[in-house]
């Protein structure tokens, strides 16, 4: 794969564990790799594959300075006993048609819930701390890792989860006051370790992850830091990192879906996503460019539909009302993984990137020119739902197929019943993001139940009438004791990480 270097700038070269190490480009830009697609994963080799040698194969491809060695051990570490499901991330076929026309194309979701937090982030997340060991390694002994995240609900515990009590690493994890459900703050505040701090933020998710941006940006602090030998990295998407494992789901959902005899190998198939922040997606054009037959992808997107616009139009504005929903993963109106995609379908063109990302902090908005739309539209669909057709969408899953998602995923399924599959897919594949417990209130008040004012009440209520169970690490979250409260304002988030990063 090469060496690596920001989407705003190919003026400097970094190897992929320096990448991962530092998180964020010095310049503000995400790291990526210009060799992106030269090298194409043998499918046909794939298919018969578990989910381990198929997750050697693609981390030993896009990060060709890790050795077999090490990637072996990396993923024996992040998925043996880790994940309830065998597959890791398992295929469940759909017994009904949702597309909006007659088609022979089968219908399966990605379930990428079965990890320790119940979330998709799971999957990166337990490889992460994995490849930072490696990389941190490599870098020389004495130096400490900080973790900076935001998270708009699933990134903060599962990044607490794979980083807590990781040797010569910290994580502090901000997430958006009352805007995440109570099951996902929960999750956070119990956390424990010593090595991890955990702060609410009065303000919204973007207004957490751009500060956190401008705090990796911020040299005077990164100085004082480094004198106390400390570095500052990131666990969200932005950190190549984090992004290189979600490219293994798709091709291990593919295998599922061959070995299942869905498909033959060598047939298209379309992935309906639920995402803000563009990182899962863009996973999948990941798989598309290393040879994954990928007929279309198709974003889905919640009330805050900045992406649903920008796929139509052309004009990205994040100038709009910020809602709080009952997907609050998804409620972001700076999608931060879109600037990786810009870079690629626009040949690696450093300078537009650079233009349009100084347009949106600038003026909130940029626009992209016809051609390049045109391009991004040859690959990606998109579609929206708001909170009425979530809950129709929950509703009528579980009626229809008798199974329970959760409103992510529900975003997703009304999505794939409006936009008709792409031409020549053989199979639809509908990603989902977490599990139907992390959301008990808003999955039982779709389903048309009585809502008990306790989330824990309604967990147990949603058991009783779905025949279903919720996983432990989520319902054993009632007597759990909180070790964090405290909660930040925006411009106090850099001290507050100076502090958790000098204990």
């Amino acid at each position: 794969m090469g060496l690596y270097h920001s989407t705003r700038s190919a003026a400097d070269s970094v190897s992929s564990k320096v990448a991962i190490r530092t998180g964020i480009a010095p310049d503000g830009g995400l790291y990526v790799s210009d060799a992106l697609g030269s090298e194409k994963l043998d499918v046909n080799a794939l298919v018969g594959q578990g989910y381990h040698a198929i997750a050697r194969a693609v981390l030993g491809l896009l990060l060709p300075d890790y050795t077999e060695d090490e990637i072996a051990a990396c993923v024996d570490e992040a998925y043996t006993g880790t994940f309830a499901a065998d597959e890791v991330t398992p295929v469940r076929m759909l017994g009904n048609a949702v597309s909006p026309v007659p088609t022979t194309a089968a219908t399966g979701v990605l379930e990428l819930f079965h990890g320790p937090t119940s979330a998709f982030k799971d999957v990166a997340l337990q490889m992460l701390p994995r490849l930072m060991a490696r990389a941190q390694a490599s870098a020389g002994a004495g130096e400490r890792i900080m973790i900076v995240t935001a998270t708009s609900g699933d990134t903060g515990k599962a990044a607490l989860a794979g980083f807590a009590d990781a040797p010569g690493c910290g994580i502090t994890v901000f997430y958006p006051e009352g805007k995440v459900s109570r099951v996902q703050e929960l999750q956070m505040t119990t956390q424990e370790g010593s090595n991890v701090a955990v702060a609410a933020v009065r303000g919204n998710f973007d207004d957490a992850q751009s500060a956190v941006k401008r705090i990796f940006a911020d040299r005077a602090l990164a100085r004082r830091l480094a004198d106390a030998g400390v570095v500052l990295s990131s666990a969200n998407s932005i950190n190549v990192g984090r992004l290189v494992p979600q490219v293994v789901y798709y091709f291990a959902a593919y295998a599922q879906l061959v070995r299942a005899g869905k498909i033959a190998c060598g047939d298209a198939v379309e992935f309906c996503v639920p995402t803000g922040n563009f990182g899962d997606v863009l996973a999948g054009y990941y798989a598309k460019l290393l040879g994954l037959p990928v007929a279309k992808l198709i974003v889905a997107a919640d009330k805050n539909n900045v992406l649903f616009d920008f796929l139509t139009t052309g004009v990205y504005d994040r100038n709009r009302p910020f809602f709080t929903t009952t997907s609050p993963s998804m409620d972001i109106l700076i999608s931060s993984n879109l600037e990786r995609m810009l870079y690629y379908l626009s040949g690696g063109d450093c300078e537009l990137i650079a233009r349009l990302m100084a347009d949106l902090a600038e003026t909130g908005r940029f626009e992209v020119a016809p051609e390049l739309l045109a391009k991004i539209q040859e690959v990606f669909a998109c579609g929206w739902a708001d909170e009425d057709q979530v809950a129709a969408a929950i509703e009528r899953c579980w009626e229809t197929e008798r199974y329970v998602i959760d409103p992510h995923t529900a975003c997703g399924y009304h999505v794939l019943g409006q936009v008709a599959p792409a031409e020549g897919a053989a199979a639809r594949v509908l990603l989902s993001t977490a599990n139907p417990y992390k959301f008990p209130r808003a999955v039982l008040a779709a389903l048309g139940h009585e809502t008990p004012a306790d989330d824990f009440a309604c967990m147990r209520e949603l058991e009783r009438v779905t025949s279903t169970t919720a996983p432990v690490q989520l319902a054993s979250l009632e007597t759990a004791r909180a070790r964090f409260s405290d909660v930040v304002d925006v411009p106090a988030m850099g001290a507050y990480v100076e502090q958790a990063a000098l204990k």
